[in-house]
């Protein structure tokens, strides 16, 4: 039976997603794709931001509708750009999120050992390459930044490619802050080629600050607000607390897939060894909310307590500040919570924790955003704008935070 694969999607943000080629459609049916449909885009963030729903599905689809429309814009320029290295660059963004886990970044390197996302990514297409008969491949060397034409790559991957453009303006529809819309339009138009490098044409350095400054807005009032940042970690506690119990507990009640993964130190190296990647690629959001909700009345009083506080929402309070914790105070609070909730002090650790959170909106030791003067002279974005605080984004700006339960009040004490 014949199937028509030249779908339309219709999507919130930039309205009709046509699939101009079967491979498209294909590579989208694919079951590791679908997974993505059941992966949060931004964690736990729904806790903060109601409207924060969407999915790596959503965002993939967005991504490469841009990849489409800057392509076609370059190459009314005359860019050289071949109809196969289009479809090439179509097909790389819209995999560029594969390798994501559940909850996205918030569970990244606690499911799997020292593995990141990009990794489980490149295995993934490696896969998905092979089940479609090779027509990855131009792709995968576009995401692996080998293929001769690397201003490809940075459409993929850099300080402005279409990854960042998309996720900045549809976090921001959804999250409801607008202080993250950028002109994606006039960004596209601006851009050009010189030399194989992926530049901005000069009357398009506004656009490109407006971009930098919305990028940094969002990652404090969104991807970085200190709610998401405890209810994020509070998820991470569960599963650390999940997984020692899982050595000695076999009635700890998950999927078949997360159970394996918990019990065990699996890295990218196992996964394909022991023919585990497909396992892995089985596990999303709703195995983890799934394992929390029979976690709740587990007889484990450290981990059904931290399982309620995530479904009903009991997030940890969140202390900021710009030096770093006390540990001494941060040790006493731990006693006070061992002692109350009647637990020990390696427990209590699961309840009161500390970090770091960074920020640097653009880096300049990086792939950097040069800007196209009239003579054809690149020129940085720092060095171009004569918005100082452009310049003063490219400084890496941290903050301390310290997470312990509400109901333990530490007033003004120092810590």
């Amino acid at each position: 039976m014949n199937t028509n694969k030249l779908k339309i999607f219709n999507d919130p943000i930039y309205g009709f997603i046509q699939i101009s080629d079967e491979s498209i459609y294909d590579i989208i049916e694919h079951p590791y794709f679908q997974r993505l449909r059941r992966i949060n885009q931004l964690g736990l963030t729904y806790m903060v931001y109601p409207g924060a729903i969407h999915t790596r599905f959503q965002h993939s689809m967005g991504a490469m509708n841009l990849m489409k429309s800057t392509l076609l814009s370059l190459k009314d320029k005359g860019i050289n750009i071949s109809t196969e290295e289009v479809l090439a660059a179509q097909q790389a963004i819209l995999l560029h999120d594969i390798g994501h886990g559940p909850f996205s970044h918030t569970l990244e390197r606690h499911l799997l050992y020292r593995t990141s996302h990009e990794k489980v990514g490149s295995l993934l297409l490696e896969a998905i390459n092979k089940d479609l008969g090779g027509i990855l491949d131009t792709a995968i060397a576009i995401n692996k930044n080998s293929y001769h034409k690397k201003f490809l790559h940075q459409l993929v991957s850099s300080q402005l490619d279409m990854d960042r453009l998309d996720y900045l303006k549809r976090d921001s529809y959804f999250t409801g802050v607008s202080e993250g819309v950028i002109g994606t339009d006039r960004l596209i138009k601006m851009l050009n080629v010189i030399d194989d490098q992926l530049v901005v044409e000069a009357k398009g350095i506004y656009s490109v600050e407006k971009f930098l400054v919305a990028r940094r807005i969002m990652y404090w009032q969104v991807y970085l607000h200190k709610t998401v940042l405890s209810a994020e970690q509070l998820l991470i506690e569960i599963i650390k607390r999940a997984r020692v119990l899982s050595k000695t507990d076999s009635r700890i009640s998950s999927s078949p897939e997360l159970n394996l993964f918990l019990r065990n130190k699996i890295d990218a190296e196992q996964l394909i060894e022991k023919d585990l990647l497909s396992k892995f690629a089985s596990i999303d959001d709703f195995d983890i909310m799934f394992a929390i909700k029979e976690w709740s009345k587990h007889k484990d009083k450290t981990l059904s307590l931290l399982c309620k506080n995530i479904l009903e929402r009991h997030i940890p309070k969140v202390i900021i500040q710009k030096e770093k914790f006390d540990q001494n105070a941060i040790q006493k609070l731990k006693k006070k919570v061992a002692k109350t909730y009647e637990i020990s002090i390696d427990e209590a650790a699961h309840f009161v924790y500390s970090g770091i959170a960074s920020n640097r909106a653009y880096n300049q030791k990086a792939d950097k955003i040069f800007i196209q003067e009239k003579n054809r002279t690149l020129v940085d974005i720092t060095t171009a704008s004569d918005n100082f605080n452009i310049r003063s984004l490219s400084a890496p700006v941290s903050k301390f935070y310290l997470c312990y339960p509400k109901e333990f009040h530490i007033g003004d004490t120092k810590i």
